[in-house]
């Protein structure tokens, strides 16, 4: 046995059971158990002969502007742990405005994205030439290598660029010629990854037009299911597709109102022309058959069809007695809703139950109005949190003064509930807004989301 493994083994059945040889007396044998193995450790690792190697070849020069000393010293203050929810913030709006790291933030930062993919696609623009040179070197940063590299991709990157990089690009191009992205994407579609054809597929929402349909029924035969089901998603956001009509046409044989309640057939079975169209066939857990096909199914069918198919408005519709299947007609409703960003339908799906996912659908002022209402006549539970979270930031004056007051009503009641709506609301609240909490009240409460908001304030003027 080595002296290595034997102290392994020493150590493995302990010391009162296995006594090192040669211990001086009185010496606690678990303290020189472990001195044992540190000079042990230091002897092989001086005792290791040098190996040739290669130099490697320095970091390209650097393009972007680096981002201030004073961004990168608050930058440091979030990576160790001072307001961490606002790193998402920080660096996508830094990513944004097309700076770099500081070059010693890197390695923590990195370290970060590896945990958190959310952050990747802003450190892919962030790391510069240095950044993507350290991922060459370090495995578990190489993801770095197949993220977005600049803000503003030129052309060139569709053919040599990372895969973010033609995302990126794909994404600028749908924007300005929806068309063009549709067939650059077209010419190369049978030469890309599963992975890049469902990513790429997600970007054409942006301009969708009947002009996308054959492309997208053409993707409907896809050989990977998550492919297919983009493309169905895209194609329920055109009423008159021919997936629309197809949908429209399950939906009648299985839909019918009499004496003013809406009666509902559940499909017997999940077909292939079904499954083609993006019904999946087997529910999750808990769920049985029928009911997971038939809020598939309402899911997909264009929202204009009930009026005309069932003779009702949005408003009769959602108040109406549904039988025997009503929870699965209603998240139907909710979910083709989301897809098909109906906002008649939005707004009385959300006077019935008001869900974040529904806010999104509405204009912004809008979104804040209902909330305000929300905010106003609600306690503060899970819901309200919820639905503030579907809100789009930065939350106006009139949102934020109803947010401000519930913290203030709560503090006397409820103190020890307050935690999660305090930082939601200075992680949402325009941070130019910080006086007006200052002013409000002297209450810890609203003087700590007025701190968080002055936070942000200044954070953002220094990447500005």
């Amino acid at each position: 046995m080595t002296p290595w493994e034997d102290l392994v083994s020493t150590a493995l059945v302990g010391t009162d059971r296995r006594p090192l040889p040669g211990a001086p007396a009185g010496a606690d044998p678990a303290v020189e158990l472990l001195e044992r193995a540190a000079v042990h450790t230091v002897r092989v690792r001086a005792g290791q002969r040098l190996r040739a190697g290669t130099p490697l070849e320095a970091a390209p020069p650097e393009e972007q502007p680096v981002v201030s000393r004073a961004a990168a010293d608050r930058l440091a203050r979030i990576l160790g742990g001072e307001r961490p929810r606002l790193l998402a913030e920080w660096l996508q709006t830094a990513a944004g405005r097309g700076y770099r790291l500081a070059p010693h933030l890197l390695p923590e930062l990195l370290d970060h994205a590896a945990r958190d993919r959310s952050i990747r696609p802003h450190v892919g623009i962030l790391a510069g030439h240095r950044g993507r040179w350290l991922a060459g070197l370090n495995p578990a940063w190489g993801f770095l290598l197949e993220e977005v590299t600049a803000a503003r991709p030129r052309p060139e990157v569709w053919e040599l660029g990372t895969s973010g990089d033609r995302r990126a690009y794909l994404a600028a191009l749908r924007a300005a010629d929806p068309g063009a992205a549709r067939e650059l994407l077209a010419a190369a579609w049978e030469k890309e990854t599963p992975e890049d054809r469902a990513a790429f597929l997600e970007l054409l929402g942006e301009g969708l037009s009947l002009d996308d349909e054959p492309f997208l029924e053409a993707a409907l035969d896809d050989r990977r299911i998550e492919v297919r089901h983009r493309a169905s998603e895209l194609l329920t956001r055109l009423p008159d597709s021919r997936l629309g009509r197809r949908m429209a046409e399950r939906a009648a044989r299985r839909f019918a109102v009499a004496r003013g309640r809406l009666n509902v057939d559940p499909p017997l079975e999940c077909d292939a022309a079904m499954e083609r169209d993006g019904i999946r066939p087997k529910p999750p857990r808990g769920m049985g058959e029928q009911g997971w096909w038939l809020r598939q199914l309402v899911s997909r069918t264009p929202l204009a069809v009930w009026r005309d198919l069932l003779g009702h408005s949005p408003r009769e519709l959602v108040r109406m007695k549904v039988v025997d299947w009503g929870r699965e007609v209603m998240a139907g409703w909710v979910r083709a809703t989301v897809i098909q960003e109906d906002p008649e339908w939005a707004r009385e799906l959300f006077a019935s139950d008001p869900l974040a996912d529904l806010l999104a659908v509405l204009p912004r002022g809008e979104q804040e109005t209902l909330a305000t209402d929300f905010v106003r006549g609600h306690g503060l539970d899970g819901q309200l949190i919820m639905v503030l979270g579907g809100v789009a930031a930065p939350w106006g004056q009139e949102l934020s003064r109803a947010v401000f007051h519930k913290i203030l009503e709560v503090s006397g009641t409820q103190p020890w509930n307050l935690g999660e709506l305090t930082k939601l609301a200075g992680e949402r609240v325009d941070p130019a807004l910080h006086g007006l909490a200052e002013r409000l009240s002297p209450e810890p409460p609203i003087q700590e989301v007025a701190a968080l908001l002055r936070f942000r304030d200044d954070m953002l003027k220094e990447l500005s």
